[in-house]
């Protein structure tokens, strides 16, 4: 049986996916990441040079589908993407996004640095999710959730438990629709 193709987005250090990769023993067909300048971010040195391709810092709507189509019946999936996807985009291929943020519980924490705003609002639960892509900002299905207790942890222990959640997720999705 033919692997299903997977396409994977970043626009931070790609760090993710190379984790997620040797968890589950396949890279993606194809890594996109967004052209930043240099000093802002540093890629990931796992990341297989010919497997990674880049885009406009703010992608139109034809560099997404130009990069998805090469595909047929791609997974594609967010790591850390930090642009809104288009709504044509999103209802063209299934797209999953992790989200560092319990937003079945609290809906205020979708958006950009969710694991902060929980440490600095002292929340007694955190969590991470996987959900559906659609054009509002985190607003698609939850398919997947961890949450654990986050009374008295520092800051560094939220972000390594939340790592180590979110990468647990996506193995076990990832090992169900590839």
């Amino acid at each position: 049986m033919d692997k299903r193709p997977w396409v994977t987005f970043f626009s931070q250090t790609g760090a993710e996916i190379c984790d997620i990769a040797e968890s589950i023993g396949r890279w993606p067909d194809r890594i996109i990441t967004n052209r930043r300048p240099s000093h802002l971010r540093t890629i990931d040195s796992r990341i297989p040079k010919k497997l990674l391709k880049y885009v406009r810092n703010k992608p139109s709507v034809e560099e997404y589908f130009w990069h998805t189509s090469l595909y047929q019946d791609p997974i594609i999936t967010l790591h850390g993407w930090l642009r809104v996807i288009p709504g044509e985009v999103c209802d063209s291929e299934p797209i999953f996004n992790g989200h560092p943020g319990l937003i079945t519980k609290y809906p205020e924490l979708k958006g950009k640095d969710p694991q902060v705003r929980a440490f600095e609002g002292k929340y007694p639960v955190a969590g991470a999710v996987i959900h559906k892509v659609v054009a509002g900002v985190d607003e698609g299905k939850v398919i997947m959730e961890e949450k654990f207790n986050a009374m008295d942890l520092s800051l560094d222990e939220l972000f390594r438990i939340l790592r180590d959640r979110s990468l647990f997720m996506w193995t076990t999705f990832l090992k169900k629709v590839l």
